[in-house]
């Protein structure tokens, strides 16, 4: 048990983290060259396959769940490329991440952010 591990929401991208996700962000720098890039819009799954990803971050690559790449090792700057790939804003990835529109997830932090009850450690009040 880490120090860290009772933020809730919190993926610490930490040596054990970085260990799981590292084929996952090794797939989303070769995104980098443009002809990876073509070769991934041409056809996502068969380029996935030659990556070594698990089934699960294959599947949340494809399905373009954010939180769960992070979940599966992603760190957010190499998995933000697939965004960037798909013309989508940082504001739209955390609202995806949040659960709300990219609007409303606009909105929230023009006010200042998420309230704090709820996303300090357990049991911290």
């Amino acid at each position: 048990m880490k120090d860290y591990s009772d933020i809730p929401g919190t993926y610490v991208f930490d040596g054990e983290h970085s260990r799981k996700g590292y084929r996952l962000n090794m797939f989303c720098m070769s995104l980098n060259e443009e002809a990876n890039r073509e070769l991934f819009i041409q056809d996502e799954s068969a380029y996935l396959d030659g990556r070594g990803l698990t089934p699960a971050q294959k599947r949340a690559v494809l399905d373009r769940d954010y939180l769960e790449l992070l979940k599966l090792g992603g760190n957010i700057y190499y998995t933000f490329k697939i965004a960037m790939l798909d013309r989508k804003s940082m504001q739209y990835v955390g609202g995806q991440m949040s659960g709300m529109t990219e609007e409303a997830f606009k909105e929230m932090m023009a006010n200042g952010g998420r309230a704090i009850e709820g996303n300090r450690r357990v049991g911290e009040s």
